[in-house]
Parts: C-alpha cells; structure tokens; sequence
C-alpha cells in the first residue's frame, strides 16, 4: 500500500484518472467530500447527532413529539445545505462521468452537492436517501421542505397533500430499512469496476462499508482518500490523506470549462 501526504504527489496521482487507463470506474463518497464546501460532518464530535440523539424511524412513525423533533433538525441541517455550493471534488466526479470513464456514483451524503454539480442523475446513487426534499411516507408523493415549515412552527406535523400521510425528509432515517433498489445497484457496481474510488467516508458506517471488499473481490484496484485512517486501507493499493478539494483541483476546472 502506498501512502500519499502531499499535495503535489496526490494531484500528480489523481490525474491518472481521466488517462484511459479505467474504463469502469466505481466512486463512493461520504461526509468528507462536502466539509470543503460548508458542511459539517454531522456525526462527527460536536455535530448534530453528538449533541442531539437521533430520532428513531419506529419513534417518528409513533410521536408527534418525534416527528416534529426530527423535523426540527432537517431546518437546522437545511441552512447548511442552502449556503453549500460543489467543491473541486464534486466536479471531478462530474468530470468522470462525461469523459465516459465513471459509470456509478454512490454516495453516503444527504446534502444534494452532487446533484446541484450537474453529475448524471441515472448514474447516481443515493444509498442514504436525500435531506433537501420530503416524501410521503404512505404514498410516496414529493414535498418541498420550506413548504412545511409553517406547519412546524405551529407544532402540527406536515401531511402529505394527496393522501394525508406523514411527510418525512427523503434521508434514510435509523431504524429505517435502507432502499434495496439503490443496495443492489451499489453492489453491482462494485462487482463490476475496474477502479474503486472512496472520496471522504470513515468506511465505518455499513452497508456502504462493504462496498470496498466487493469491489477488491472482484479484482478492482482500490484507492482510498480520506482524512483519516479507515478499516479498509489494507485493501488499497493507495491511499491519499489531502484535502479532497484540493487534491482535485485541476479536475474542477477542466469540467467548469466543459459546462
């Protein structure tokens, strides 16, 4: 395994990737690709769920305390969403994909970065679901969240306008069962690439954790950018720890001109 620290070596490395060496490229992205852009890793000490305990999918289902708690919280995470714009790093992903060469994007992330940078919507994959609009939870109808904040404030929980059933931020919530559609997609994905990107995730929070050693399994060579130590470095054949903005500076700019 080789360890990269600088930023230098680490722009000089990345930019392989775009070189035609890879044609089936599999990219999973986690907290660490938006704190460059404004948002905090909210699991992480001092974010949202060390000071506040999340609310349980079965308790949201159940109280109304907990439903407005929860919706609460998707305010407080949404004027962090709001202000954030895509960083470098999201727009190397957009880049990738256009060049032909990223053929799945599966993110971790709630916060709609990467579709707010252009990335092919039929090539993402949202294994976490999505913060920034609401959905019914009995018919499955779509809801702008603003549009619930009155409802909020008067301490009613919002309701779905067609079918009257609970309205609930699209995220995946805990006790929730992730979507099968999306975990089937991310995994065979990974059993199918060529080259396994990880770009900010701990690779401690499962099913994504997985991904990795699939994608290893299966004879796809593995790289690893991250602030941090993971689990899964063993299985990397290299591994970056620079800021992934700027680590893929150069990548940001070639796709801004293609746009």
């Amino acid at each position: 395994m080789t360890l990269i620290t600088s930023l230098p070596e680490a722009r000089d490395f990345v930019a392989q990737f775009h070189g035609g060496a890879y044609s089936r490229i599999v990219a999973l992205t986690g907290a660490g690709i938006s704190t460059e852009s404004g948002i905090p890793d909210f699991r992480s000490p001092g974010g949202i769920w060390s000071t506040r305990r999340p609310v349980q999918y079965q308790d949201f289902q159940a109280s109304e305390e907990s439903r407005l708690e929860d919706w609460d919280r998707r305010f407080e995470m949404m004027a962090f969403f709001s202000e954030a714009v895509p960083n470098a790093a999201h727009m190397a992903l957009v880049f990738l994909a256009r060049s032909g060469g990223l053929k799945r994007l599966i993110t971790q992330n709630v916060d709609g970065l990467h579709q707010a940078s252009g990335f092919p919507q039929e090539r993402l994959t949202e294994i976490h679901g999505n913060s920034t609009f609401a959905t019914c939870l009995s018919c499955g109808e779509r809801a702008e969240l603003e549009a619930q904040r009155y409802y909020v404030e008067a301490g009613i929980s919002p309701v779905c306008g067609v079918c009257g059933g609970y309205l609930k931020a699209a995220v995946i919530s805990f006790g929730q069962q992730m979507p099968e559609d999306e975990l089937n997609t991310a995994a065979e994905a990974a059993q199918n690439c060529d080259l396994f990107l990880v770009l900010g995730s701990s690779l401690v929070v499962h099913p994504a954790a997985h991904l990795p050693a699939m994608a290893v399994q299966g004879g796809a060579e593995l790289v690893i950018l991250n602030g941090e130590e993971t689990p899964l470095d063993s299985l990397a054949s290299t591994v970056i720890r620079t800021p992934l903005a700027q680590t893929f500076v150069s990548f940001g700019k070639e796709s801004a001109q293609m746009t």
